[in-house]
């Protein structure tokens, strides 16, 4: 299948469906529904699980804990009318390489290689199991060899940088190519690299950030595409936005990729008073909506002008998804909603899909530890409800 197949394949896979509206309406951006495209992709709506979103290779047997999604999970969002899971994994947590106690231990560039079959089997047995349940799969890599937007863990060489670790980021994609090449892009997709930036410190979690070369961009996720379409021609794959999700990246228009946005604008709302944002979460201003924060006044208007590149991205033919949205627990309760409620009416407008952060924990549907909430038991868990019916409304 040639390069420009592929690309017509994402553009008819399926996948999309149609805009509502009424001939000749217009949208909260401005543009006419008649005039705007469907969206390439079809409107996944669901949560990221984080089953594997940690950087210590996996103990068997595993567990049991608030990160490890149970089938009940999993029939439960089926039933609540949801259809797509995002499985963000840290590439450590699936290698025999261990730090042990020794958090100086620096991972060599031949271990990044070494795979833990059972951990490898872990991550099929979710993937499956979702499937099962007519959810789709994105299978991301939230921390490729040799960069993560997050810290913690000490990689031993610059993706953006260097060759050797994109070749070993091709390797990886390859793998994962290879194991699920039977399964249909209707059910999974790859989600190539989480949250590309550039960090001059790679180890600070409060380092500046910076946007990736478009070119390198490109260069990288070419690398990653061949090796994934060489296992199955009909793999559908995502990269997400540049300079840490938020930006359109137009170097890879003429690719055969869709490109996935992010729902955390304004980070003052969506990350208030969270500890790796904040030095001292103290000094977050508190945070309203509409209103004003700190010194910057914040609306809807400010949400339409940050999503217009991306529906015009849509308009171009080229699907859109949000791989993450959602807020910090910490956040009122009744701004959460507010303002979740207008990123998804915009979304939604557009035919965007999106995958909340998380289903339980400190983002999540359960089990939050929000202190304004009023929750209902769930079969042992504890549901926000009133987050939940926002949710289904989009």
């Amino acid at each position: 299948m040639t390069a420009i197949d592929r690309r017509s394949f994402i553009k008819t896979a399926g996948l999309g469906t149609s805009l509502i509206g009424l001939s000749g309406s217009v949208s909260a951006l401005g543009l006419s529904l008649v005039e705007t495209k469907k969206n390439n992709l079809p409107r996944w709506r669901g949560f990221n699980l984080l089953d594997f979103f940690t950087s210590k290779p996996l103990h068997f047997p595993r567990q049991n804990s608030q990160a490890i999604t149970t089938e009940d999970d999993l029939k439960w969002m089926s039933d609540w009318g949801f259809n797509f899971v995002r499985i963000p994994v840290q590439y450590p947590c699936y290698l025999n390489f261990d730090q042990g106690s020794d958090k100086d231990k620096r991972i060599k560039p031949e271990e990044v290689f070494d795979y833990n079959e059972n951990a490898l089997q872990e991550i099929e047995k979710l993937v499956y199991l979702a499937i099962k349940y007519g959810l789709h799969v994105s299978l991301n890599l939230h921390r490729a060899p040799g960069f993560c937007i997050n810290a913690g863990f000490d990689e031993p060489y610059n993706l953006w940088k260097d060759d050797e670790a994109q070749r070993a980021l091709y390797v990886h994609w390859g793998m994962w190519a290879k194991r699920f090449k039977e399964i249909s892009g209707k059910k999974l997709s790859f989600d190539l690299i989480n949250e590309p930036c550039y960090r001059e410190d790679m180890n600070d979690q409060f380092g500046k950030r910076t946007k990736i070369a478009g070119e390198t961009y490109r260069k990288i996720a070419q690398g990653c595409l061949d090796a994934i379409l060489k296992q199955n021609p009909e793999r559908l794959v995502l990269a997400d936005g540049n300079n840490g999700g938020s930006e359109v990246t137009p170097e890879l228009n003429d690719l055969a990729i869709a490109q996935s946005c992010r729902g955390y604008y304004p980070g003052e709302i969506s990350h208030y008073r969270a500890p790796w944002v904040w030095k001292n979460p103290d000094d977050a201003p508190k945070p309203v909506w509409p209103g004003t924060i700190g010194n910057k006044k914040f609306s809807k208007k400010n949400l339409e002008d940050f999503y217009r590149p991306w529906v015009e991205l849509v308009q171009q033919g080229i699907g859109v998804h949000c791989g993450e949205c959602g807020c910090y627990r910490e956040t009122p309760h009744d701004v959460f909603l507010a303002w979740m409620t207008d990123v998804l009416d915009i979304l939604t407008e557009n035919n965007i899909g999106w995958a909340f952060w998380n289903f339980r924990g400190d983002f999540g549907v359960m089990n939050s530890g929000r202190k304004d909430v009023a929750y209902e038991d769930w079969h042992g868990q504890k549901l926000d409800r009133k987050m939940l019916e926002m949710l289904q409304k989009h």
